[in-house]
């Protein structure tokens, strides 16, 4: 299925969908609870005088629309595009993580969003048979038709993306930078062919600078696009293994390597499958740990109602999904004072929000406002898994 990101990039909504991606001091999991709150990025704009006490503490400065125009020509003068989160060329298990990024800037074949996704990630400093076996396996997945997905880093990530390009899947890769911005720069020509026959993927301006706080927020973009996600090598604390867990909450598949334990750099593929992640030797293990192609994603995020110059899109927070566990009802708490109600009910443990509707007896359209109100005051943590707890002081 191919991905159509033929939009208008200086349609109004997408021009404000953007100032407000770019804006400093509002996460995504805020973009989206806005947008869910207001519907349009238009009316979040509208209604930022009204939000500036709050939005104030947390550095929020609306992006200006020169700015983003900048930013729109800069990338089309590289060949690129943006695809907006509530668009429908946006990959569907991207969307259905608990922070999908409300923008991604994408260079090469954006057809490959709408294939199905592994990805293959392991260690910087890999051996050489570690890199040799990465190689062999992205080179089969490929060959499958399947689109290897990795970091474009040093290692096992340099040898997943030349093996998919070895085949009619090909690869993705996701930079911690700006698509323009190549790192590390040893991987130049690798770069330039995969934007030639694979496709680069950031959720960042052109021209970002690779800071190190970028690539965890890259790993959750590999970990989401992907149905599985491969582990060859990895030390017990890595990148890798952080984007092994980003998938299994997810509801992803884990899959890993063994190797010797003499070895650091297999100490964390081998805690993978002492946890439970699916061993792979060779392509026939990857295809029977994949889960069936069929399946729907675990969570299906949506907005409140479609958004203006576009066709309808479904992105935004998790919503509530499926019947909440029996458990302890508390009184219904006036409308005027639901945020403090819900405040009483929240502790350090992470709680389901559908228990929180609940307990509250209120509507789901009520207590996610409410929630709101208590994210931007400070008072509330979101978790993975649409859960929430009371923030520490």
């Amino acid at each position: 299925m191919a991905a159509d990101v033929s939009s208008d990039p200086y349609d109004p909504h997408r021009l404000a969908w953007l100032r407000l991606a770019r804006s400093r001091g509002l996460g995504s999991t805020l973009f989206f609870r806005l947008i869910e709150r207001y519907g349009k990025p238009r009316a979040v704009i509208e209604a930022l005088p009204r939000l500036q006490a709050k939005l104030a503490p947390k550095g929020f400065a609306l992006a200006s629309e020169a700015s983003v125009v900048d930013e729109i020509e800069a990338l089309r003068r590289l060949g690129g595009v943006h695809l907006m989160a509530d668009e429908p060329a946006y990959p569907l298990p991207l969307r259905a993580i608990a922070d999908p990024p409300p923008v991604l800037t994408l260079l090469g074949r954006t057809d490959l969003l709408g294939g199905r996704v592994i990805a293959v990630v392991g260690a910087r400093n890999a051996s050489g048979n570690g890199r040799y076996l990465a190689t062999q396996l992205a080179r089969e997945i490929s060959g499958r038709g399947l689109t290897v997905v990795s970091g474009l880093a040093r290692g096992i990530d340099t040898a997943a993306h030349q093996g998919g390009l070895e085949g009619e899947g090909s690869t993705i890769a996701v930079l911690g930078s700006g698509l323009d911005v190549i790192y590390p720069p040893e991987n130049a020509e690798l770069h330039a062919r995969i934007a030639s026959a694979g496709l680069i993927v950031s959720e960042r301006a052109p021209g970002t600078p690779p800071l190190a706080r970028h690539f965890p927020r890259r790993n959750r973009i590999i970990a989401g696009l992907a149905s599985a996600v491969l582990v060859v090598e990895a030390a017990s604390r890595s990148g890798s293994l952080m984007t092994a867990r980003l998938a299994a909450a997810e509801g992803r598949e884990v899959m890993a390597v063994p190797g010797s334990p003499l070895d650091p750099r297999h100490a964390g593929t081998n805690q993978l499958l002492r946890d439970g992640a699916a061993l792979v030797t060779g392509i026939e293990d990857v295809m029977a740990a994949l889960p069936d192609w069929t399946t729907a994603p675990s969570k299906a995020p949506k907005l409140s109602q479609p958004a203006a110059g576009s066709v309808a899109g479904k992105a935004a927070s998790p919503p509530v999904s499926g019947p909440a566990q029996a458990g302890p009802s508390a009184p219904a708490a006036p409308p005027g004072a639901l945020p403090d109600h819900i405040a009483t009910l929240l502790g350090v443990e992470p709680m389901p929000v559908d228990e929180v509707i609940r307990q509250c007896h209120a509507s789901p359209s009520a207590v996610q406002n409410a929630l709101l109100d208590l994210e931007l005051d400070g008072r509330l943590k979101r978790h993975p898994g649409n859960r929430i707890s009371r923030a520490l002081a």
